[in-house]
């Protein structure tokens, strides 16, 4: 096991110099200048902006600054903040704990939801109670994050006035109004969760309630529930549990949208303002910190294959 974890570790390192090489790439490839974004367009001089493009390194050719950057990344140091002179590892680790509490919700959202909706559906195959469910993870699964984002805003903030529309205030200041705060992001980031869930979980459910074993199972005489539970549901957990680690994945993708439109300060949020402030630092550290954690939550996923399967081994 040990040997596994650390060979996934090593293997981590070169997805990372990729991204890392991908994303500082790409990030040079947009409009606008980091010096203008800091000294406005119609403050300082010439001399000024050019003494400003020196001190960030931005007139070094693209490799000696990557060479520059990839350098002190390794030590540690992610650079400074071009926004607000804030060291960026400080910035982002501020965040991430924000960010976890958002994406754990609405993960936690897609597993309450999808889950059971996937039995109720194998159980039932092809009756309506299966067919409205099927429509309805089809529906999660179109349904763009940011318009139902500003549709809950509008529905329960604007009309009924029950949740709070946007912010974030830490669980242990105030449970109450943190959960308030929190319902809205984790319904939206776990609607598109569950409905993936729901379509492979029913899926693998009829694939295992097929089995001859199901078929000894019920002739033995055990309840309905007793074979779903201890027989069914156990032996379909691996494709479920594969569905939930690509999951993590997308959660950390529709963060930035969701952290945007609700105003949450996470990473995504960091990274949607450093785009439009061309602070690079930031989006660099940001970038790779989301990827860190998508690498992560893959090793969890083959990690938690073990436990639910004991048949499995790690060579």
């Amino acid at each position: 096991m040990r040997e596994y974890i650390l060979r996934r570790v090593v293997s981590m390192v070169p997805v990372l110099l990729i991204v890392s090489v991908i994303s500082f790439g790409l990030l040079y490839v947009l409009p606008g200048d980091p010096a203008i974004a800091i000294l406005g367009e119609e403050l300082g001089t010439p001399e000024t902006y050019q003494a400003l493009r020196e001190e960030l390194g931005l007139n070094d050719p693209l490799w000696v600054q990557y060479g520059n950057w990839l350098g002190r990344v390794v030590r540690g140091d992610f650079g400074t903040s071009i926004r607000t002179q804030e060291p960026v590892a400080t910035v982002l680790l501020r965040r991430a704990p924000i960010s976890l509490y958002v994406g754990a919700a609405g993960l936690l959202v897609g597993v309450l939801i999808g889950l059971p909706a996937a039995l109720i559906s194998a159980l039932r195959p092809g009756s309506r109670l299966d067919v409205s469910v099927s429509m309805l993870a089809l529906g999660g699964i179109a349904l763009p994050s940011f318009w139902q984002a500003l549709l809950f805003v509008y529905l329960f903030a604007v009309l009924l006035r029950w949740l709070p529309p946007s912010g974030y205030t830490p669980p242990l200041t105030d449970p109450w109004l943190s959960f308030k705060m929190l319902l809205m992001p984790a319904v939206v980031l776990g609607t598109h969760s569950a409905a993936v869930i729901m379509r492979q979980g029913r899926s693998a459910l009829l694939e295992v309630l097929g089995q001859d074993y199901i078929a000894t199972a019920r002739a033995k005489g055990l309840a309905e529930r007793r074979v779903v539970a201890l027989h069914a549901l156990k032996n379909a957990l691996i494709p479920i549990i594969t569905i939930l680690g690509l999951q993590i994945g997308g959660l950390v993708s529709g963060a930035a949208i969701v952290e945007t439109v609700f105003a949450i300060p996470g990473v995504g949020r960091a990274a949607v303002d450093a785009i439009f402030f061309r602070d690079y630092p930031v989006l660099q550290g940001a970038v790779l910190m989301l990827t860190l954690a998508v690498l992560i939550a893959n090793l969890l996923t083959d990690l938690a294959y073990g436990y639910v399967d004991p048949r499995i081994r790690y060579g």
